[in-house]
């Protein structure tokens, strides 16, 4: 499991102020052990030499109101001490053995501390009145630390005082990062991005600062590029088309300006694949689209274009598939998949582009592929034709480009959280796999132009 920057700095301080506490309440336990133990000693020495004057000196009559007195009043009880009775030891404490040697060094070594006489609960300690023997009988809570009840209120009490402290002050701290990531995500999809508070403390302050310096430089940029390839797709389309009226009224053979005608094909391909390179991402929409109608969409287009040119291509796509990409960005991914495997997924044995498009769910993910069956690729040139201006072999093409296409795909998946990947395998042609977080159907997704499932032709 992934835990936040909130959480593990909350757990961070949550185990510190543990250790703290314990560390705190030991410390506290063992400074107060001594004193208190000196001191419930020396009241218990107090008491029993008082209540053994008190009796020797008081008349044999009225001693029964004086043992009732101090029962009723001060819950001390007096009972004889026979040779019969059964004792059991004070607990093997510090505390405890820190009384008992403190009464003892008081009332004489002989003097008897037992927790309990005759499986009778309490703190006895005997004493001697002429030749008869006694037990003074006191209450265990007179003499014992604070209860651990108590104890165990008031550290949790500190504890959740603590912990509230803890999630105030982390939440201060992880809030600007928090607003931070969530502009960056926005300025990842291509979004406009909040403006950040510039205020606060100074380094959140400059970090806020410099941050929105460097959205507004990077949308005035984008703006700046956005013009730019405006005037170089003028500039170089019209040169282009002249050109082509010129060869058309020129005096040359049918061959050579079909040559030429050709060449000038691919440079405004290759210009087209510049362009739509450097075009940015449109915006992820809020509510996602209907996956399904848009392939289909793409599938009818297409497959007119592909048999044109001799191919053939099929299409299996589930209904009701849903994701949060733009409309015109997943048609910009699956024709340049489709197109890679027009021109480079030919057949050796007849060079015809037989091409595979299908779409599936699997569990929450949207599998898209495009497959065709062309000579496929090595596994070590898969990595190198994912960067720009990369390129397969001439074995495999045949012809040249600009080596923008799958570059295209894998940026602009990007954006949405996809993933893209392509699976070659020997003689059983390249399989271009897209994996796209699956949503669920919202009524008013945009895009959806009902479910039509096309079956394999």
């Amino acid at each position: 499991m992934r835990l936040g920057l909130f959480s593990r700095s909350f757990l961070l301080l949550a185990a510190l102020m543990l250790v703290s506490l314990g560390a705190w309440l030991q410390v506290f336990f063992s400074m107060e052990e001594g004193p208190r133990a000196a001191q419930m000693a020396q009241r218990v020495a107090s008491i029993v030499s008082i209540t053994r004057s008190a009796l020797v000196y008081a008349p044999p009559a009225v001693r029964p109101a004086l043992l009732l007195d101090l029962a009723t009043k001060e819950s001390l009880r007096v009972q004889p001490r026979e040779n019969t009775d059964e004792l059991e030891p004070l607990p093997r404490s510090n505390y405890w053995q820190h009384v008992s040697t403190e009464v003892r060094g008081a009332l004489g070594s002989q003097t008897l501390i037992m927790w309990s006489v005759n499986s009778v609960p309490g703190i006895w300690v005997s004493f001697d009145i002429n030749e008869d023997q006694y037990w003074l009988v006191f209450d265990r809570e007179q003499l014992s630390l604070t209860a651990g009840v108590e104890w165990l209120g008031w550290g949790a009490t500190a504890l959740l005082l603590a912990l509230i402290g803890a999630a105030v002050s982390v939440r201060f701290v992880n809030r600007p990062l928090a607003q931070l990531a969530k502009v960056a995500q926005q300025l990842a999809r291509g979004e406009t991005p909040s403006t950040l508070p510039e205020k606060g403390p100074v380094e959140i302050r400059d970090m806020n600062i410099a941050f929105n310096r460097m959205a507004r430089d990077i949308r005035q940029t984008e703006a700046d590029r956005e013009i730019m390839l405006a005037g170089i797709s003028h500039d170089l389309r019209t040169p282009l088309a002249r050109m082509r009226l010129e060869i058309e009224l020129s005096q040359v053979s049918d061959e050579t300006r079909a040559a030429i005608d050709e060449d000038l094909a691919q440079i405004d391909h290759s210009i087209g694949q510049l362009m739509e390179y450097a075009r940015p991402a449109t915006a992820v929409p809020e509510h996602g689209i209907d996956v399904s109608a848009v392939l289909n969409d793409v599938y009818e287009r297409e497959r007119t274009h592909t048999e044109s040119l001799g191919g053939i291509l099929t299409a299996s796509v589930e209904p009701n598939l849903y994701a949060r990409i733009s409309a015109h960005d997943l048609k910009r991914i699956v024709s340049n998949l489709i197109e890679n495997a027009r021109r480079y997924g030919r057949s050796p044995e007849d060079d015809r582009a037989r091409i595979e498009l299908s779409a599936h769910q699997h569990g929450n993910i949207l599998v898209i592929a495009v497959k065709d069956q062309g000579a496929g690729i090595a596994k070590g040139d898969i990595q190198r034709l994912l960067r720009p201006f990369s390129r397969g072999v001439s074995a495999r093409t045949g012809v040249s480009g600009a080596g923008l296409g799958l570059a295209i795909v894998e940026r602009l998946l990007g954006q949405v959280g996809g993933h893209f990947e392509l699976i070659s395998a020997p003689s059983e042609g390249l399989t271009a796999r897209i994996q796209l977080p699956r949503i669920r159907a919202s009524r008013n997704a945009p895009g959806t132009q009902g479910d039509k499932d096309t079956k394999n032709a």
